[in-house]
């Protein structure tokens, strides 16, 4: 189901990602959740879309996800 808001993101996703990084997750599910609609695997495919969608803006440094070249 899509995310209204970054408060109902798993608790992996926002315990774990800055504010700015919540933001592209949820933004990229949503999107990818509508676009894989007929797919049964669409929660799936959603959610990997949107960690893929993060990985492009930040890094993970030890326990940290730091922003790309920053």
């Amino acid at each position: 189901m899509p995310y209204r808001v970054n408060a109902d993101l798993p608790p992996a996703v926002r315990n774990h990602l800055p504010p700015h990084a919540q933001d592209i997750y949820r933004a990229a599910f949503n999107h990818a959740w509508e676009a894989h609609i007929a797919d049964p695997r669409q929660e799936e495919a959603a959610h990997r879309i949107a960690w893929a969608a993060v990985k492009r803006s930040y890094v993970k440094v030890g326990d940290v996800w730091e922003p790309l070249g920053g």
